[in-house]
């Protein structure tokens, strides 16, 4: 039988510390939230091994560092309203409800977002609500927001979500080309967003962030 409070706090010391993540809210938050109720069932022992869990094609839930160093590159304070996208079954939707005064977790798979909002309700995160619909169009009706997390791959960022972004607001995802990635931070300008790059990660592509084809003649 895994002890997964001693499983959480080895990958803490073990995963996120080592990674240069620095803010101590992300690391009580990671410290908080119980990672295996936010897995499928037959992943709960490797919740904490430091890998991508497979949710179905194309989505995953991230690395454990990769969501924390993207949290940390986020910086959320306590007012912020954020939101996210593509929340799987809710993990990383649980991490947010501890850092920001509320959470809007969009997820297209009718599903994924019925547990989602299930195990979010048990674990008592009241500020994270989860709407069904597609990811690349967000959830303009709650927002703009002061930050937006992207959990997946984009080869693009459609601009129906980056003007759900208040000015001064900031966006992270992680940018795919071919199989490498970055992830970077972006900061939404009176001109635009002005993309900063923040480590290297790598995650599947999400529908709707792929770029379109090229001009066939």
């Amino acid at each position: 039988m895994i002890d997964f409070a001693a499983a959480r706090v080895a990958m803490v010391d073990c995963q996120i510390r080592p990674s240069d993540v620095t803010l101590y809210p992300v690391i009580e938050a990671m410290l908080s939230v119980p990672k295996e109720e936010f897995v499928p069932r037959d992943m709960r022992e490797v919740a904490y091994s430091g890998d991508n869990i497979a949710l179905g094609p194309n989505r995953v839930v991230l690395d454990s560092r990769v969501i924390a160093k993207m949290l940390d590159v986020l910086n959320i304070q306590p007012s912020d309203l954020v939101l996210d996208i593509g929340t799987g079954l809710g993990y990383s939707s649980a991490l947010i409800a501890h850092l920001a005064e509320a959470v809007i977790a969009v997820e297209e798979n009718e599903a994924l977002a019925a547990e989602a909002e299930r195990i979010l309700a048990e674990q008592s995160a009241d500020n994270a609500i989860v709407q069904v619909g597609k990811l690349a169009d967000g959830a303009p009706q709650h927002g703009p927001y002061d930050a937006i997390m992207v959990e997946g791959g984009v080869e693009q960022v459609p601009d129906a979500l980056l003007a759900q972004l208040k000015v001064g607001g900031r966006i992270v995802a992680i940018h795919m080309q071919d199989a490498l990635g970055q992830c970077r931070v972006g900061l939404q300008t009176r001109t635009g967003i002005d993309w900063r790059w923040a480590f290297d990660a790598s995650a599947p592509v999400l529908p709707g962030f792929e770029k379109p084809d090229g001009f066939q003649f």
